[in-house]
């Protein structure tokens, strides 16, 4: 592939020398035209490490105060006039002839809206997240308490919403949704669907928008012989329990946009009670961890 048609958005946040690289693997790509980076008030020297990018086909667009990750992204989106656009984590590693493999199989695919890589832990195992299906409040309610296990009494009932557990397919495959972390979004179908909701901060905006590709009748694939590596959380490092109040809260918005009406008023309030006792609990962990390293 020759021809430059794939814009890369990469929000920043303090990622600190994992930018850096980001920018440097999406710009050995012959098919990515300009990477956007769209910095949420970084206080670290990311940056400045970013100096020697190709100013060319480098574009970096600061904020004045963290946005949240939806907006950014927005933003990114908004400037670029390509015909598929990649959202990139800046703590993620594109291997070589990823981008290409992704455009390939989204440009052939009928009604393919937008297609994600396989994502690869630093050690070369695959992360959750990739692939999935919807994570419905039942699903959710399943895996929060080990139910997934009994998948083989009842696969329908105890299912998983993380398919990183199966057998990894051998050709590209439709899926519910895929990871923010890595995501190629054909420009038509996002004239379709629209932007990110802003309303999400930080985390399951990429569910949300995955939700409504579908609604639309875009289907979501999932590339298994692109591959991408993301170091993860790299820039919630130094916040981790702001990082879990965005998840959870977003988490409950999300399940009341699209599952208010689909399921039963005391399960459902049973289900925003248990999405932020967890959240207590992941936060208390989170401290008394820390605690104990500092001492």
């Amino acid at each position: 592939m020759g021809v430059r048609i794939c814009d890369v958005v990469i929000v920043n946040f303090n990622a600190g020398h994992f930018l850096s690289r980001a920018v440097a693997s999406a710009l050995q790509s012959p098919a990515v035209a300009h990477v956007f980076v769209i910095d949420n008030a970084s206080t670290d020297a990311s940056l400045n490490l970013l100096a020697a990018a190709p100013g060319d086909r480098v574009t970096i667009i600061r904020n004045a105060t963290n946005l949240g990750f939806a907006a950014a992204c927005n933003i990114g989106l908004a400037r670029s006039d390509a015909g598929y656009i990649l959202l990139l984590n800046p703590d993620c590693w594109i291997e070589e002839g990823a981008v290409e493999r992704l455009i390939d199989v989204i440009a052939s695919s009928e009604g393919a809206g937008m297609c994600g890589p396989l994502l690869l832990n630093p050690d070369g195992s695959e992360q959750a997240g990739g692939r999935r299906v919807v994570p419905t409040p039942w699903r959710s309610f399943v895996r929060v308490l080990g139910l997934w296990r009994l998948q083989r009494l009842a696969a329908h009932t105890f299912s998983d919403f993380a398919l990183h557990r199966d057998p990894l397919p051998d050709r590209p495959i439709e899926v519910d949704a895929i990871s923010g972390a890595c995501m190629l979004v054909r420009r038509a179908a996002l004239f379709e669907v629209g932007p990110l909701d802003e309303e999400y901060f930080l985390h399951c905006e990429d569910l949300d928008w995955c939700m409504r590709f579908r609604q639309r009748g875009r289907r979501i694939l999932f590339v298994p012989d692109a591959k991408v590596v993301h170091e993860k959380g790299v820039s919630t490092a130094g916040q981790p329990v702001m990082a879990e109040f965005h998840k959870h809260r977003g988490m409950i918005r999300f399940y009341r946009k699209f599952f208010r009406d689909s399921y039963p008023t005391p399960f459902f309030a049973l289900t925003i009670l248990g999405v932020w006792t967890r959240f207590i609990v992941v936060a208390a962990a989170i401290m008394l961890f820390r605690r104990k390293r500092a001492d």
